[in-house]
C-alpha cells in the first residue's frame, strides 16, 4: 500500500534499541534473552534498518545496560542508510571531548548522526534543576560552535574554554541535530534556547497542543524556531481487538510491586515528565486508555515514556496523522519485544507514511 499524500514535508520515523535493559515479552518479567547486550541491541538496530526506519534512538543510562557512545561507534559502519540518534548524558561529559566523539561517529556513519541531549547529573552527585539545565544550555552552545567548525571562546558558569574546533569535523561540516525533552520550566527554557527538536512523551491531544504552543512561544522569545518529536510505544495488529489483547498480554505477568520498583530505580523517576506520565495513567479509564487508541499500561512497568498507540493499521496511521496535523515532525516508536514489533510496524504502517530523516 502506498504512502498517503501529505500537505507536510515527510516526517521522520525512528525506532528504539533497548540499550538500558528495557526489553520484555511480558512487562516487568526479566528475560535473560532480552537483556541489553551487544548482540541483542545490534539485532534490534539491524531489524530497524532492514524495515526501512529513518533513525533509531540509542538510549543512555549510567546504572543500566551498556555504553551508548561505544555502541554507536561499533554499529555505525554496519548501517547503509539509517541514521543513529545517540543519547548523551551531559553531566558525564566534557563538551570538547564529546564534540570530537560526535564528529568521529558521524564520519563512521557517513554523516547520519543525530544526538539526544540528556540533562543528567554526574553519577554520585546531585545538581539542582536550574543549574543543571543551565549547564546543559552551555554544553549545547559549545557543541554547536565546535561542530560547526568555528573557534570557541566560551566564558560560562560551568566551562571557560578557548579552543580551535576539532581537526575532524562532521561529514556536513555542521553540528548534527540536537534532540531534547523535558517539561519543567527550566527544561522548557533550555530547549527553547539550544535544541533543534523538542521531544515529548505521550499525552492527550489537548496537552500535546498546549505544550507545542508553549514551546513555539518560548523559542520565538529567543529568536529561534523548533521542530517537534513524539516518543511513544506502539502495538499494531490486523484488528483492534487483536492489538488490545496483545496489550493485555504484556501486563498479564506483572507484579504490582515489581512494576513500582522498576519505575523507582530510573534516574529520571522524579522528573516533571515522569510525573505527567503518572498523571496520564491515573486519569485514564478503567481499561487504561487515556483517549482513543492511547493506552497507558506500559507505564505500570517502566519510568519515562509510559503509553502506547494501540490499534489496527488504519487506527495507528490516523493517530500519527493527527499528531502530524498538530505539528509533530518526528516520531520515536518502540514496542515489546522491540525487534518483533519493529517488523510489525514496518509491514503494517511504515509503507503508508511519507517519511524521511529530518534535514539539518
Amino acid at each position: 500500500m502506498s504512502a498517503q499524500n501529505s500537505k507536510y514535508a515527510p516526517c521522520e520515523i525512528s525506532w528504539f534499541s533497548a540499550l538500558c535493559d528495557d526489553d520484555y515479552e511480558f512487562l516487568g518479567l526479566s528475560d535473560a534473552k532480552l537483556k541489553s547486550s551487544w548482540e541483542h541491541c545490534r539485532d534490534i538496530v539491524m531489524q530497524a534498518e532492514s524495515g526501512g526506519f529513518d533513525n533509531i534512538l540509542l538510549p543512555s543510562g549510567y546504572a543500566l545496560g551498556i555504553d551508548t557512545t561505544a555502541f554507536a561507534a561499533a554499529i555505525a559502519p554496519m548501517l547503509r542508510r539509517m541514521a543513529l540518534l545517540m543519547a548523551v548524558r551531559i553531566g558525564e561529559t566534557w563538551p570538547p571531548q564529546l564534540a570530537r566523539q560526535i564528529a568521529t561517529i558521524d564520519r563512521l556513519l557517513g554523516g547520519r548522526l543525530t544526538v539526544n541531549i540528556i540533562s543528567s547529573d554526574m553519577p554520585g552527585e546531585t545538581l539542582g534543576s536550574a543549574p543543571r539545565y543551565a549547564r546543559t544550555v552551555e554544553a549545547m552552545a559549545i557543541l554547536k560552535t565546535l561542530l560547526n567548525g568555528e573557534p570557541l571562546d566560551h566564558d560560562g558558569e560551568f566551562w571557560k574554554l578557548k579552543l580551535d574546533p576539532p581537526r575532524i569535523g562532521t561529514v556536513s561540516g555542521k553540528a548534527p541535530l540536537l534532540y531534547f525533552g523535558g517539561l519543567s520550566p527550566d527544561a522548557r527554557e533550555a530547549a527553547a534556547k539550544g535544541c533543534d527538536v523538542f521531544l515529548m512523551w505521550p499525552d492527550v491531544k489537548e496537552n500535546v497542543a498546549s505544550i507545542i504552543a508553549d514551546m513555539k512561544q518560548r523559542a520565538a522569545n529567543h529568536g529561534r524556531t523548533l521542530r517537534f518529536g513524539y516518543r511513544a510505544h506502539v502495538i499494531v495488529r490486523d484488528t483492534e481487538s487483536e492489538a488490545r489483547a496483545y496489550a493485555d498480554r504484556l501486563l498479564s505477568k506483572l507484579d504490582v510491586q515489581a512494576g513500582a520498583a522498576i519505575r523507582a530505580k530510573s534516574l529520571d523517576s522524579t522528573s516533571a515528565g515522569v510525573a505527567a506520565q503518572a498523571a496520564l495513567r491515573e486519569n485514564a479509564a478503567d481499561d487504561g486508555y487515556a483517549e482513543d487508541n492511547l493506552w497507558t499500561g506500559v507505564g505500570r512497568a517502566r519510568s519515562g515514556c509510559g503509553a502506547a498507540i494501540v490499534g489496527d493499521p488504519d487506527q495507528v496511521l490516523a493517530k500519527l496523522q493527527m499528531y502530524r496535523d498538530m505539528g509533530i515532525d518526528a516520531f520515536i516508536l518502540s514496542g515489546y519485544p522491540h525487534a518483533a514489533e519493529a517488523d510489525l510496524f514496518a509491514r503494517h504502517v511504515l509503507p503508508r507514511i511519507e517519511h524521511a530523516p529530518l534535514p539539518r
